[in-house]
Protein backbone atom coordinates (compact mmCIF):
# COMPACT_ATOMS: atom_id res chain seq x y z
CA UNK A 1 0.00 0.00 0.00
CA UNK A 2 1.71 3.34 -0.78
CA UNK A 3 1.94 5.95 1.93
CA UNK A 4 -0.62 8.33 0.56
CA UNK A 5 -3.27 5.78 0.77
CA UNK A 6 -2.05 4.79 4.48
CA UNK A 7 -1.65 8.68 5.19
CA UNK A 8 -5.00 9.02 4.08
CA UNK A 9 -6.78 5.57 6.30
CA UNK A 10 -4.95 7.16 9.11
CA UNK A 11 -6.31 10.69 8.25
CA UNK A 12 -10.12 9.07 8.32
CA UNK A 13 -9.14 6.79 11.49
CA UNK A 14 -8.78 10.23 13.52
CA UNK A 15 -11.92 11.65 12.08
CA UNK A 16 -13.55 8.63 12.71
CA UNK A 17 -13.05 8.84 16.37
CA UNK A 18 -14.14 12.97 16.30
CA UNK A 19 -17.47 12.07 14.75
CA UNK A 20 -17.88 8.71 17.28
CA UNK A 21 -17.07 10.28 20.64
CA UNK A 22 -17.82 13.76 19.96
CA UNK A 23 -20.91 13.59 17.30
CA UNK A 24 -22.56 10.13 18.30
CA UNK A 25 -21.56 10.18 21.59
CA UNK A 26 -20.27 6.59 21.59
CA UNK A 27 -18.45 5.34 24.53
CA UNK A 28 -14.76 6.47 24.09
CA UNK A 29 -12.76 3.30 24.63
CA UNK A 30 -15.31 1.56 22.09
CA UNK A 31 -14.91 3.79 19.81
CA UNK A 32 -10.78 3.17 19.99
CA UNK A 33 -11.37 -0.23 19.75
CA UNK A 34 -13.46 -0.17 16.83
CA UNK A 35 -11.30 2.38 14.81
CA UNK A 36 -8.12 0.69 15.77
CA UNK A 37 -8.81 -2.72 15.12
CA UNK A 38 -10.25 -0.71 11.22
CA UNK A 39 -7.06 0.71 10.88
CA UNK A 40 -5.06 -2.52 11.67
CA UNK A 41 -6.42 -4.48 9.04
CA UNK A 42 -6.76 -2.13 6.62
CA UNK A 43 -2.51 -1.43 6.74
CA UNK A 44 -1.19 -3.72 8.93
CA UNK A 45 -0.05 -7.58 7.83
CA UNK A 46 -2.64 -10.18 8.86
CA UNK A 47 -0.28 -12.19 11.11
CA UNK A 48 0.86 -9.13 13.34
CA UNK A 49 -2.55 -7.31 14.02
CA UNK A 50 -3.35 -8.75 17.32
CA UNK A 51 -0.13 -8.76 18.99
CA UNK A 52 0.07 -5.11 18.03
CA UNK A 53 -3.81 -4.35 19.42
CA UNK A 54 -2.57 -6.28 22.48
CA UNK A 55 1.11 -4.85 22.63
CA UNK A 56 -0.56 -1.18 22.41
CA UNK A 57 -2.95 -1.90 24.90
CA UNK A 58 -0.52 -3.95 28.09
CA UNK A 59 2.59 -1.29 27.20
CA UNK A 60 0.25 1.55 27.94
CA UNK A 61 -1.88 0.00 30.74
CA UNK A 62 1.61 -1.52 32.30
CA UNK A 63 3.68 2.21 32.15
CA UNK A 64 0.79 4.03 33.85
CA UNK A 65 -1.62 1.93 35.38
CA UNK A 66 -0.17 1.92 39.54
CA UNK A 67 0.34 5.55 38.91
CA UNK A 68 -3.13 6.44 38.08
CA UNK A 69 -4.67 4.42 40.77
CA UNK A 70 -2.39 5.59 43.71
CA UNK A 71 -3.12 8.99 42.20
CA UNK A 72 -6.67 8.60 42.35
CA UNK A 73 -6.17 7.18 46.50
CA UNK A 74 -4.86 10.73 46.70
CA UNK A 75 -7.63 12.66 45.04
CA UNK A 76 -10.22 10.42 47.14
CA UNK A 77 -8.69 10.66 50.26
CA UNK A 78 -8.36 14.69 49.99
CA UNK A 79 -11.73 14.86 49.00
CA UNK A 80 -13.34 12.56 51.95
CA UNK A 81 -11.27 14.38 54.71
CA UNK A 82 -11.96 17.74 53.75
CA UNK A 83 -8.05 18.36 53.02
CA UNK A 84 -8.72 20.50 50.27
CA UNK A 85 -10.94 22.78 51.91
CA UNK A 86 -7.93 22.97 54.58
CA UNK A 87 -5.46 23.83 52.26
CA UNK A 88 -8.18 26.62 50.66
CA UNK A 89 -8.84 28.07 53.79
CA UNK A 90 -4.96 28.24 54.44
CA UNK A 91 -4.44 30.08 50.86
CA UNK A 92 -7.45 32.42 52.02
CA UNK A 93 -5.98 33.36 55.18
CA UNK A 94 -2.27 33.82 53.78
CA UNK A 95 -3.67 36.34 50.70
CA UNK A 96 -6.84 37.94 52.16
CA UNK A 97 -10.14 38.52 50.82
CA UNK A 98 -9.34 40.64 47.95
CA UNK A 99 -6.55 38.90 46.95
CA UNK A 100 -9.26 35.47 47.04
CA UNK A 101 -8.59 34.47 42.99
CA UNK A 102 -5.22 33.89 44.38
CA UNK A 103 -5.64 31.98 46.69
CA UNK A 104 -8.64 30.09 44.59
CA UNK A 105 -5.20 29.48 41.95
CA UNK A 106 -2.84 28.46 44.22
CA UNK A 107 -5.43 25.92 45.93
CA UNK A 108 -6.38 24.58 42.32
CA UNK A 109 -3.02 24.43 40.99
CA UNK A 110 -1.65 22.27 44.30
CA UNK A 111 -4.65 20.07 44.37
CA UNK A 112 -4.64 19.76 40.94
CA UNK A 113 -1.00 17.98 41.02
CA UNK A 114 -2.71 14.61 41.64
CA UNK A 115 -6.46 14.87 41.53
CA UNK A 116 -7.45 15.18 37.97
CA UNK A 117 -8.89 18.25 36.96
CA UNK A 118 -12.66 17.27 36.50
CA UNK A 119 -13.09 15.62 40.13
CA UNK A 120 -11.08 18.64 41.68
CA UNK A 121 -13.49 21.53 40.31
CA UNK A 122 -16.30 19.36 41.47
CA UNK A 123 -14.52 18.82 45.02
CA UNK A 124 -13.62 22.59 44.81
CA UNK A 125 -16.46 24.11 42.91
CA UNK A 126 -18.30 25.39 45.88
CA UNK A 127 -15.05 27.42 46.71
CA UNK A 128 -15.44 29.35 43.69
CA UNK A 129 -19.04 30.91 44.50
CA UNK A 130 -18.08 31.47 48.43
CA UNK A 131 -14.50 33.40 46.92
CA UNK A 132 -16.50 35.03 44.76
CA UNK A 133 -19.46 36.18 47.47
CA UNK A 134 -17.20 37.15 49.90
CA UNK A 135 -14.93 39.45 47.32
CA UNK A 136 -17.68 40.56 45.38
CA UNK A 137 -16.01 39.57 42.45
CA UNK A 138 -17.68 38.02 38.91
CA UNK A 139 -18.71 34.07 39.36
CA UNK A 140 -17.35 33.34 35.80
CA UNK A 141 -13.46 34.92 36.97
CA UNK A 142 -13.98 33.34 39.56
CA UNK A 143 -14.38 29.96 38.26
CA UNK A 144 -12.50 29.96 35.12
CA UNK A 145 -9.05 30.90 37.69
CA UNK A 146 -10.09 27.49 39.50
CA UNK A 147 -10.76 25.77 36.36
CA UNK A 148 -7.74 26.83 34.11
CA UNK A 149 -5.13 26.82 37.05
CA UNK A 150 -6.83 22.48 37.76
CA UNK A 151 -6.62 21.96 33.70
CA UNK A 152 -2.80 23.61 33.71
CA UNK A 153 -1.62 20.97 35.56
CA UNK A 154 -3.72 17.99 33.95
CA UNK A 155 -2.36 18.66 30.77
CA UNK A 156 1.25 18.59 31.60
CA UNK A 157 2.14 16.72 34.98
CA UNK A 158 2.10 12.99 35.18
CA UNK A 159 0.35 11.70 37.13
CA UNK A 160 -2.38 12.25 34.23
CA UNK A 161 -2.90 10.16 31.86
CA UNK A 162 -2.49 11.91 29.25
CA UNK A 163 1.07 13.36 29.91
CA UNK A 164 1.79 9.98 31.46
CA UNK A 165 0.50 7.83 28.34
CA UNK A 166 2.61 10.36 26.15
CA UNK A 167 5.67 10.73 28.05
CA UNK A 168 6.02 6.50 27.93
CA UNK A 169 5.41 6.90 23.94
CA UNK A 170 7.97 9.16 23.52
CA UNK A 171 10.39 8.21 26.35
CA UNK A 172 10.18 11.50 27.90
CA UNK A 173 12.44 11.27 31.63
CA UNK A 174 8.90 11.75 34.19
CA UNK A 175 10.69 13.35 37.00
CA UNK A 176 12.44 16.18 34.67
CA UNK A 177 8.92 16.59 33.02
CA UNK A 178 7.39 17.11 36.09
CA UNK A 179 9.62 19.86 37.22
CA UNK A 180 9.49 21.18 33.78
CA UNK A 181 5.64 20.99 33.49
CA UNK A 182 4.95 22.85 36.97
CA UNK A 183 7.79 25.54 35.78
CA UNK A 184 5.50 25.87 32.15
CA UNK A 185 2.20 25.91 34.07
CA UNK A 186 2.46 28.45 36.48
CA UNK A 187 3.08 31.62 33.65
CA UNK A 188 0.48 29.68 31.85
CA UNK A 189 -2.22 29.50 34.59
CA UNK A 190 -1.55 33.04 35.87
CA UNK A 191 -1.71 34.26 31.91
CA UNK A 192 -5.51 32.55 32.08
CA UNK A 193 -6.28 34.28 35.18
CA UNK A 194 -5.18 37.71 33.81
CA UNK A 195 -7.49 36.88 30.43
CA UNK A 196 -10.40 36.13 32.65
CA UNK A 197 -9.99 39.33 34.27
CA UNK A 198 -9.58 41.00 30.96
CA UNK A 199 -12.70 39.32 30.06
CA UNK A 200 -15.37 39.84 32.55
CA UNK A 201 -14.58 43.79 32.78
CA UNK A 202 -17.92 45.77 32.13
CA UNK A 203 -19.70 43.01 31.37
CA UNK A 204 -21.87 43.11 34.94
CA UNK A 205 -21.40 39.44 35.34
CA UNK A 206 -22.71 38.74 39.01
CA UNK A 207 -21.07 37.85 41.74
CA UNK A 208 -22.46 34.48 43.75
CA UNK A 209 -24.51 35.18 46.79
CA UNK A 210 -23.63 33.20 49.41
CA UNK A 211 -25.18 30.96 51.74
CA UNK A 212 -23.53 30.44 55.28
CA UNK A 213 -24.43 26.72 55.18
CA UNK A 214 -23.82 25.95 51.56
CA UNK A 215 -19.65 25.92 51.30
CA UNK A 216 -18.15 26.09 54.77
CA UNK A 217 -17.21 23.52 56.88
CA UNK A 218 -16.44 23.76 60.94
CA UNK A 219 -12.92 24.25 60.83
CA UNK A 220 -12.86 21.46 63.78
CA UNK A 221 -14.15 18.95 61.13
CA UNK A 222 -11.27 19.56 58.60
CA UNK A 223 -7.44 18.56 59.33
CA UNK A 224 -4.45 20.48 59.61
CA UNK A 225 -2.92 22.50 56.84
CA UNK A 226 0.15 20.74 57.17
CA UNK A 227 -1.32 16.85 57.13
CA UNK A 228 -3.58 18.29 53.92
CA UNK A 229 -0.66 19.29 52.16
CA UNK A 230 1.47 15.72 52.72
CA UNK A 231 -0.09 13.56 50.16
CA UNK A 232 0.63 15.97 47.58
CA UNK A 233 3.87 17.60 48.10
CA UNK A 234 5.57 14.10 49.60
CA UNK A 235 5.52 12.26 46.03
CA UNK A 236 6.41 15.39 44.45
CA UNK A 237 9.46 15.93 46.61
CA UNK A 238 10.69 12.53 46.19
CA UNK A 239 10.46 12.24 42.57
CA UNK A 240 12.20 16.13 41.95
CA UNK A 241 14.98 14.79 44.47
CA UNK A 242 15.94 11.86 42.51
CA UNK A 243 15.81 13.87 39.10
CA UNK A 244 17.60 16.03 40.20
CA UNK A 245 20.23 14.03 42.04
CA UNK A 246 20.35 11.81 38.75
CA UNK A 247 20.96 15.41 36.57
CA UNK A 248 24.37 15.06 38.27
CA UNK A 249 24.68 12.15 39.00
CA UNK A 250 24.15 10.25 35.55
CA UNK A 251 25.31 6.87 36.69
CA UNK A 252 23.88 6.73 40.24
CA UNK A 253 26.72 5.51 42.00
CA UNK A 254 26.60 8.12 44.50
CA UNK A 255 24.89 7.61 47.88
CA UNK A 256 22.61 10.48 47.37
CA UNK A 257 21.47 8.16 44.18
CA UNK A 258 21.06 5.30 45.91
CA UNK A 259 19.16 6.02 48.81
CA UNK A 260 16.36 7.85 46.50
CA UNK A 261 16.35 5.01 43.62
CA UNK A 262 13.39 3.77 44.74
CA UNK A 263 11.39 6.18 46.50
CA UNK A 264 11.95 8.59 44.14
CA UNK A 265 10.37 6.05 41.26
CA UNK A 266 7.01 7.65 40.21
CA UNK A 267 5.00 4.58 41.79
CA UNK A 268 6.84 4.13 45.07
CA UNK A 269 6.45 8.12 45.26
CA UNK A 270 2.77 8.43 44.48
CA UNK A 271 2.20 5.23 47.11
CA UNK A 272 3.92 6.85 49.60
CA UNK A 273 1.28 9.95 49.19
CA UNK A 274 -1.33 7.64 49.61
CA UNK A 275 -0.20 6.08 52.21
CA UNK A 276 0.63 9.74 54.29
CA UNK A 277 -2.70 10.52 53.18
CA UNK A 278 -4.24 7.90 55.47
CA UNK A 279 -2.88 10.34 58.31
CA UNK A 280 -6.04 12.35 57.20
CA UNK A 281 -8.36 9.91 58.14
CA UNK A 282 -9.76 9.88 61.05
CA UNK A 283 -11.32 6.80 61.09
CA UNK A 284 -8.70 3.78 60.58
CA UNK A 285 -10.90 1.19 60.59
CA UNK A 286 -9.86 -1.75 57.64
CA UNK A 287 -13.36 -0.92 56.72
CA UNK A 288 -13.09 2.30 56.34
CA UNK A 289 -9.62 2.35 54.44
CA UNK A 290 -11.07 -0.24 52.12
CA UNK A 291 -13.92 1.85 51.26
CA UNK A 292 -11.59 4.55 49.90
CA UNK A 293 -9.13 2.22 48.30
CA UNK A 294 -12.66 0.55 46.25
CA UNK A 295 -13.93 3.99 45.53
CA UNK A 296 -10.49 4.82 44.02
CA UNK A 297 -9.79 2.14 42.29
CA UNK A 298 -13.53 2.51 40.41
CA UNK A 299 -12.64 5.99 39.65
CA UNK A 300 -9.46 5.33 37.95
CA UNK A 301 -10.70 2.06 36.29
CA UNK A 302 -12.23 4.04 33.55
CA UNK A 303 -9.21 6.26 33.32
CA UNK A 304 -7.14 3.32 32.71
CA UNK A 305 -9.43 1.59 30.05
CA UNK A 306 -9.31 4.56 27.76
CA UNK A 307 -6.15 5.83 28.12
CA UNK A 308 -4.96 2.62 27.15
CA UNK A 309 -7.11 1.98 24.61
CA UNK A 310 -5.58 5.41 23.15
CA UNK A 311 -2.61 3.65 23.43
CA UNK A 312 -3.33 0.58 21.40
CA UNK A 313 -4.69 3.02 18.69
CA UNK A 314 -1.27 5.03 19.02
CA UNK A 315 0.62 1.87 18.85
CA UNK A 316 -0.97 1.06 15.54
CA UNK A 317 -0.79 4.26 14.05
CA UNK A 318 3.04 3.94 14.43
CA UNK A 319 3.61 0.81 12.72
CA UNK A 320 1.37 2.07 9.59
CA UNK A 321 4.60 3.92 9.21
CA UNK A 322 2.44 7.23 8.53
CA UNK A 323 3.81 9.13 11.31
CA UNK A 324 7.64 8.63 9.75
CA UNK A 325 6.22 9.78 6.05
CA UNK A 326 5.09 13.15 7.63
CA UNK A 327 8.44 13.57 9.21
CA UNK A 328 10.37 13.44 6.23
CA UNK A 329 7.88 16.01 4.50
CA UNK A 330 8.44 18.74 7.63
CA UNK A 331 12.09 17.69 8.15
CA UNK A 332 13.11 20.75 5.90
CA UNK A 333 10.19 23.22 6.95
CA UNK A 334 12.20 23.93 10.52
CA UNK A 335 8.71 23.47 12.06
CA UNK A 336 10.12 22.25 15.08
CA UNK A 337 8.19 22.03 17.93
CA UNK A 338 5.23 23.20 16.00
CA UNK A 339 4.51 20.38 14.55
CA UNK A 340 3.70 18.35 17.87
CA UNK A 341 1.66 21.36 19.34
CA UNK A 342 -0.66 21.59 16.19
CA UNK A 343 -1.22 18.30 15.98
CA UNK A 344 -2.69 17.98 19.56
CA UNK A 345 -4.49 21.56 19.38
CA UNK A 346 -5.85 19.73 16.17
CA UNK A 347 -7.34 16.75 17.84
CA UNK A 348 -8.34 18.50 21.06
CA UNK A 349 -10.18 20.74 19.58
CA UNK A 350 -11.94 18.02 16.89
CA UNK A 351 -13.09 15.43 19.44
CA UNK A 352 -12.53 16.74 22.92
CA UNK A 353 -10.63 15.00 25.08
CA UNK A 354 -7.25 16.43 26.09
CA UNK A 355 -5.93 12.58 26.85
CA UNK A 356 -6.93 11.00 23.52
CA UNK A 357 -4.83 14.30 21.61
CA UNK A 358 -2.12 14.12 23.43
CA UNK A 359 -1.67 10.07 23.33
CA UNK A 360 -2.37 10.19 19.74
CA UNK A 361 -0.54 13.17 18.76
CA UNK A 362 2.82 11.40 20.68
CA UNK A 363 2.19 8.37 18.72
CA UNK A 364 2.09 10.55 15.49
CA UNK A 365 4.85 12.85 16.09
CA UNK A 366 7.56 9.65 17.57
CA UNK A 367 8.44 8.27 13.84
CA UNK A 368 9.65 12.13 13.32
CA UNK A 369 11.58 13.28 16.05
CA UNK A 370 14.64 12.73 14.84
CA UNK A 371 13.79 14.46 11.08
CA UNK A 372 12.69 17.29 13.27
CA UNK A 373 14.97 17.66 15.63
CA UNK A 374 13.78 16.52 18.60
CA UNK A 375 15.76 13.44 19.04
CA UNK A 376 17.51 14.61 22.35
CA UNK A 377 16.21 14.21 26.26
CA UNK A 378 15.81 17.98 25.95
CA UNK A 379 14.25 17.90 22.56
CA UNK A 380 12.08 14.92 24.12
CA UNK A 381 10.58 16.57 26.84
CA UNK A 382 9.98 19.82 24.97
CA UNK A 383 7.75 17.75 22.59
CA UNK A 384 6.16 16.21 25.40
CA UNK A 385 5.60 19.87 26.74
CA UNK A 386 4.39 21.26 23.62
CA UNK A 387 1.66 18.10 22.81
CA UNK A 388 0.30 19.13 26.17
CA UNK A 389 -0.15 22.93 25.30
CA UNK A 390 -1.65 22.08 22.50
CA UNK A 391 -4.03 19.67 24.27
CA UNK A 392 -5.37 22.51 26.44
CA UNK A 393 -7.01 24.42 22.88
CA UNK A 394 -10.02 24.85 23.04
CA UNK A 395 -11.95 23.39 26.02
CA UNK A 396 -15.36 24.48 24.42
CA UNK A 397 -18.31 22.38 24.24
CA UNK A 398 -17.15 18.62 23.10
CA UNK A 399 -15.33 18.77 26.57
CA UNK A 400 -16.97 17.28 29.28
CA UNK A 401 -14.54 18.77 31.25
CA UNK A 402 -16.19 21.97 29.90
CA UNK A 403 -19.36 21.13 31.40
CA UNK A 404 -18.24 20.40 34.65
CA UNK A 405 -17.56 23.66 34.44
CA UNK A 406 -20.48 25.70 33.79
CA UNK A 407 -22.42 23.06 35.76
CA UNK A 408 -20.73 23.27 38.98
CA UNK A 409 -20.20 26.74 39.03
CA UNK A 410 -23.43 27.75 37.93
CA UNK A 411 -22.03 30.16 35.00
CA UNK A 412 -23.98 29.90 31.83
CA UNK A 413 -22.98 28.68 28.37
CA UNK A 414 -22.00 32.10 26.84
CA UNK A 415 -20.39 32.99 29.74
CA UNK A 416 -18.20 30.11 29.97
CA UNK A 417 -17.26 30.09 26.31
CA UNK A 418 -16.41 33.80 26.27
CA UNK A 419 -14.43 33.74 29.62
CA UNK A 420 -13.21 30.29 30.37
CA UNK A 421 -13.11 28.75 26.68
CA UNK A 422 -11.29 31.70 25.79
CA UNK A 423 -8.73 31.30 28.31
CA UNK A 424 -7.56 27.94 27.69
CA UNK A 425 -6.89 29.08 24.43
CA UNK A 426 -4.82 32.12 25.91
CA UNK A 427 -2.93 29.27 28.67
CA UNK A 428 -2.15 26.72 25.58
CA UNK A 429 -0.40 29.68 23.30
CA UNK A 430 1.36 31.63 25.95
CA UNK A 431 2.86 27.66 27.33
CA UNK A 432 3.77 26.84 23.96
CA UNK A 433 5.58 30.48 23.28
CA UNK A 434 7.68 29.82 26.71
CA UNK A 435 8.60 26.39 25.75
CA UNK A 436 9.69 27.44 21.69
CA UNK A 437 11.62 30.77 23.64
CA UNK A 438 13.56 27.55 25.92
CA UNK A 439 14.34 25.73 23.03
CA UNK A 440 16.85 28.09 21.78
CA UNK A 441 18.84 27.23 24.51
CA UNK A 442 18.29 23.75 25.74
CA UNK A 443 18.07 22.10 22.57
Amino acid sequence: MSVLAVSILVLISIIAIIILTSTLKLNAFVSLFLVSVFLAFATLPGDTIVTSIRQGFGNTMASIGLLIIFGAMIGVILDRTGATLSIAGYMLSVTGEKNSPWALGITGFITGLPIFCDSGFIVLSGLTKSFSARSGMALPFMATVLATSLYSVHCLIPPHPGALAAAGIIDANIGNLIIAGILFAIPGALAAGAWAGFMVKGKNYPASVYSEGDFRRDKKDLPPVFLSFLPVVLPLLLITTRSLINLFDTEGAGLAARIFRFPGEPVFALAAGALSGLLLMRDRKISSLNEVFSEAIVKAGPILIVTAAGGMFGMIIAQTGAGESMGKLLADTNAGLLVPFLIALILKTAQGSSTVAIITAASLVLPMMNMLGLDSEWGRLLAMLSMGAGSMIVSHANDSYFWVVTNFSGIDIKAALRVYSTSTIVMGVVIFVLIWISSFILI
